[in-house]
């Protein structure tokens, strides 16, 4: 049986020509706690791989949007340790889930009991924007113990050395963010985008998937063919934010 990392690689690699697959983003428990488990199914069938925020008080590295949705899910009491219990309760899913959590409520949590919980629960892996790799070790070590990737990502200010030891170092995928600053942009994807994303392929022996400013079928036309998969994160919030069907949404991101 194939290890978790090994099953969100194998979600997300794509033969040339193929269409980029879809690794979508919800924070878990909105826009509602109770329809939690709902909505990530209806998500999951319409995506490749899922990538579920941890509701965190200080996400430095989201917009307004995804932080609006924080704040709602922790007003609503959600937790990393009610996400896993939900999650473990609900069974298998359509497709890979990722968690993306902020390193303290990690921490909080215990690495190794972290591994174990979302091993039973079902998690493939972890995306840990705010943890360098030079401190990452003793998660990866944990997650690695039960077969979870810790996905690393890069930039386009990324060195060359530097990206390679990335690219080594992750597993499941690897993130490559298209802009410096934070999610939610709307001001189109860097025209060099294309440039620095076979850039990071030539280095990686995964799938690169490209997030931060996807939210039109225009600019899954403008990264096929440099990117296996790509992240939508703001603009699928936004759907959800508006009470609008997210599964439609990502087909029509798809077919558009």
């Amino acid at each position: 049986m194939s290890q978790p990392h090994e099953r969100i690689a194998a979600a997300l690699r794509r033969a040339p020509g193929e269409p980029l697959a879809l690794v979508p983003y919800i924070t878990a428990g909105y826009p509602s706690r109770e329809r939690f488990i709902e909505t990530l199914r209806e998500v999951a069938g319409a995506g490749d791989v899922v990538e579920v925020g941890v509701p965190f008080s200080d996400p430095m590295a989201d917009g307004v949007t995804i932080q609006r949705a924080s704040q709602a899910a922790i007003a609503a009491g959600v937790s990393l340790r009610w996400i896993l219990a939900a999650l473990a309760e609900a069974g298998p899913m359509p497709a890979p889930v990722v968690l993306m959590s902020y390193l303290n409520p990690l921490l909080n949590h215990g690495f190794e009991r972290l591994a174990d919980d979302a091993a039973r629960s079902g998690v493939a892996g972890f995306i840990v924007p705010d943890l360098p790799l030079e401190e990452s070790q003793a998660l990866r070590t944990a997650l690695e113990a039960r077969g979870l990737a810790l996905v690393q990502l890069v930039t386009p200010a990324t060195p060359p050395a530097r990206l390679a030891r990335l690219c080594e170092a992750s597993r499941g995928f690897v993130y490559a963010v298209t802009v410096t600053g934070i999610t939610g942009g709307d001001s189109g994807l860097p025209s060099t985008v294309s440039e620095y994303l076979d850039r990071v392929r030539s280095v990686s022996s995964l799938p690169v998937c490209a997030g931060f400013g996807v939210r039109r079928p225009e600019h899954l036309r403008q990264l096929s063919g440099h990117a296996d998969g790509v992240v939508v994160g703001s603009a699928l919030v936004e759907e959800l934010e508006a009470g609008r069907d997210p599964a439609a949404f990502l087909r029509g991101l798809r077919d558009g």
